[in-house]
């Protein structure tokens, strides 16, 4: 990751508009959930980063617990059947799921461009 470096992009605000975590400028994403290769703005290589599966654990976490306590509350209140609670909640999980999942992304990733998480740096120490 080269490039120059504008420690005043905030790597939340990055992420929120999905933006380069490098210039703020130029976009993250050429498909949903396909990160740029290298910014059209500042040139900076963006694909080398990976953040594995850490977004993916944050949605699971957020949708699970807010439609396990809807189901809950609509399942004490109004006792509906079955059928109606797949109803009500699987496309509530479905659509949560894909809409919160390339924020979380977008997040992380500005988050870890930003601490330089993952990159290899080798020290004089390391050389023996």
């Amino acid at each position: 990751m080269t490039g120059h470096y504008d420690p005043d992009i905030s790597p939340f605000g990055a992420g929120l508009t999905f933006k380069c975590p490098n210039c703020g400028k130029g976009k993250l994403y050429s498909r949903y959930l396909k990160i740029i290769d290298n910014c059209e703005v500042c040139g900076v290589k963006l694909g080398e980063l990976d953040i594995g599966d850490g977004p993916a654990v944050f949605v699971i976490l957020v949708v699970g617990l807010t439609v396990v306590g809807l189901a809950l509350m609509v399942e004490v209140k109004y006792s509906p059947p079955l059928w109606m609670h797949m109803a009500l909640w699987a496309p509530l999980i479905l659509g949560g799921s894909l809409s919160m999942l390339p924020l979380l992304k977008s997040m992380m990733f500005a988050a870890q461009y930003r601490t330089r998480a993952g990159e290899d740096v080798a020290t004089e120490d390391d050389s023996s």
